[in-house]
C-alpha cells in the first residue's frame, strides 16, 4: 500500500480547507439539533442528538458517494419568477420554508407556553420524527458543502474524512451547546429566531439570492454579543 499521499501538500491544505467548511457550516446545524431535541423529554435528548447526528453523518457519506448525481443536482429543472430553479434550488426552498415554519411554531409554543402541537401520539413516535428532521435538515445544510467538496478535491477519502472530523466535533458540541440553550430562555428565543434567519436565507438561496453567510453570521454574534452583556447584568442584580 501507498502512503505517497502523506507527504503530499495540497492533499493536506484540502483535507484541512473541507474541514473548516464543514465545522463552519455545521453551526447552524449544531443549533438546530439542540433545538428540536429540546421538544423531548430530557432524558431522551441526548440520545436522539447522537442518533440524530450519526444518522446525519451516514446520509452525508451517502450523498457524497454519489458524486455524480449530487453534481446533476444544479442543473436547471423547472422556471419559476423569471428564474430557473434547479432541484438544489426546490431542496434549499422546501427546507427554508420548513425551517421558518417551525422556528416560528417554536417561538410561539415558548411564548405562548403551548404544548398541544408538541404531542404526536406517543413518545416513540416523538423521537422518531425528531430524529427524521434532524437528518432531513442535516442534509439540507450540507448539500452546499458538499457540492463544495466535489469542486476542492480530487480524492474521496478526503472528502469523507473531512465530514467525519466535522461531524465528530458537532458531537462533541452538540452536548455543551444545549444546555447553554435550554437553561436560557431568552437565548433559546435567540436561537429560534436565528433558525428564521437561515430558513429566509435558503429560501432566498434557492431563488438565485445569495446571502453572504458572513453578514448573517455577524448579526448574529453581535446579537449574541448583546445578549452576553443582558445575562452578566442580570447576574450583578441579583
Amino acid at each position: 500500500m501507498s502512503f505517497a499521499w502523506a507527504g503530499d501538500l495540497q492533499i493536506w491544505a484540502a483535507l484541512l480547507t473541507l474541514t473548516a467548511i464543514e465545522i463552519v457550516l455545521g453551526i447552524d446545524n449544531i443549533i438546530l439539533v439542540s433545538v428540536l431535541a429540546d421538544r423531548l423529554p430530557l432524558r431522551r435528548q441526548a440520545p436522539a442528538r447522537r442518533l440524530g447526528l450519526m444518522l446525519a453523518l451516514a446520509a452525508r457519506l451517502t450523498l457524497l458517494a454519489g458524486i455524480v448525481w449530487v453534481t446533476k443536482l444544479t442543473e436547471p429543472v423547472l422556471e419559476g419568477f423569471g428564474h430557473r430553479l434547479s432541484a438544489r434550488d426546490l431542496i434549499l426552498i422546501a427546507g427554508g420554508i420548513f425551517l421558518v415554519y417551525s422556528g416560528t411554531r417554536e417561538i410561539h409554543a415558548h411564548i405562548e407556553g403551548s404544548e398541544l402541537d408538541r404531542q404526536p401520539p406517543s413518545a416513540s413516535a416523538r423521537f422518531a420524527r425528531i430524529v427524521a428532521q434532524m437528518v432531513m435538515l442535516d442534509l439540507v445544510f450540507s448539500l452546499d458543502s458538499i457540492i463544495t467538496a466535489v469542486g476542492m478535491a480530487n480524492e474521496f477519502w478526503v472528502m469523507a474524512a473531512a465530514i467525519v472530523i466535522a461531524m465528530a466535533v458537532m458531537l462533541a458540541m452538540a452536548e455543551p451547546v444545549a444546555r447553554f440553550i435550554n437553561r436560557r430562555p431568552t437565548v433559546k428565543v435567540l436561537v429560534l429566531s436565528f433558525l428564521l434567519v437561515i430558513g429566509v436565507a435558503l429560501v432566498a438561496d434557492g431563488f438565485g439570492l445569495h446571502l453572504p453567510r458572513g453578514y448573517i453570521y455577524a448579526a448574529v454574534g453581535f446579537s449574541i454579543g448583546v445578549e452576553a452583556l443582558n445575562q452578566l447584568a442580570r447576574r450583578r442584580r441579583r
